[in-house]
């Protein structure tokens, strides 16, 4: 099973449990660990051949016609995605508590423990 899958079966099953306690940082941090993965495997090159349906700008004719295939991550890739993640919330987090907003700072540290908890849990 590829390592982005895994990854993603893991951040999703986890999500309903933290909905239904209402934990916002772990929902939010769940989310952009999903998010991260998914704009990683964006390819950098995305061409498709396929002919225009010259109605619609841009759209091509037949469905699936348009579909790239996605990157493949590793599990180091994924699990440096998910650091820069904790990377961003905790200087954004300093940036707050200079600026005097500690409640937000505590809020985006709370995001960044979840994603610590992740990458020793996967």
């Amino acid at each position: 099973m590829p390592h982005a899958t895994v990854w993603r079966t893991t951040l999703r099953d986890a999500l309903p449990a933290a909905r239904k306690d209402r934990d916002t940082a772990r929902v939010s941090g769940l989310r952009s660990a999903l998010s991260a993965i998914d704009n990683a495997e964006i390819p950098d090159d995305a061409w498709v051949d396929a002919p225009s349906s010259g109605t619609i700008a841009g759209s091509v004719v037949g469905v699936g016609a348009a579909e790239v295939a996605r990157r493949e991550l590793s599990d180091t890739q994924i699990r440096g995605l998910v650091r820069a993640e904790v990377d961003q919330r905790l200087t954004a987090a300093r940036d707050f508590t200079a600026a005097g907003h500690a409640e937000r700072a505590a809020t985006l540290r709370s995001e960044a423990a979840v994603l610590i908890d992740l990458l020793g849990d996967v």
